[in-house]
């Protein structure tokens, strides 16, 4: 019976274990590289450092970080931070907080997940009136100033929008004030 070796059931999951990682690490190199600009490659400077402990924490190695950061160091596309907003089921806000070397590609892939799902991005200021924005070690979180409380099926809804706006490459953190 074919499949049915140990071989083929350790190759396959450690197949899904390595996309896995590699989503994680992929965007924590974005992030390592946008920091590492800002920081002119000093390493002692606190948003690289904390971005180097944060791709420590998931085990990154190292060379991958040293890379990302002399990469970045180099000349070439710019990454940058951009903030969407939008509502979500049960009038839950969202913030979607991406880094992209391509404003328009990153905008028109997250308007599709959204209209896939029945929702549409919101304007700038639209949902971020109900979050505090908060510099912590880690970076800049936003915190809800209140909570929404919705229904299981709108909890289902959430957690399927949610799932797909993180398998977006370019999509780094979501924030909600669900309850």
């Amino acid at each position: 019976m074919s499949g049915h070796n140990k071989w083929s059931q350790i190759k396959h999951k450690k197949g899904i274990t390595d996309a896995k990682k590699s989503k994680i690490f992929s965007k924590l190199v974005r992030f390592i590289s946008v920091e590492a600009k800002l920081a002119s490659g000093d390493v002692n400077a606190p948003g690289l450092r904390a971005a180097i402990e944060k791709a420590k924490k998931v085990n990154m190695p190292s060379e991958n970080i040293e890379r990302a950061i002399k990469k970045a160091s180099e000349t070439g596309a710019q990454m940058e931070s951009i903030v969407y907003e939008t509502y979500g089921p049960g009038g839950v806000g969202i913030i979607i907080e991406t880094l992209t070397d391509s404003r328009n590609r990153t905008a028109q892939d997250i308007k599709h997940i959204l209209s896939k799902n029945n929702f549409m991005l919101g304007g700038i200021g639209s949902v971020a009136w109900s979050f505090t924005k908060e510099k912590t070690e880690e970076g800049i979180l936003w915190k809800p100033n209140m909570f929404i409380s919705i229904s299981d099926d709108d909890l289902v809804l959430l957690d399927k929008l949610v799932e797909e706006l993180e398998e977006n490459d370019d999509v780094q953190d979501i924030y909600t004030n669900a309850e």
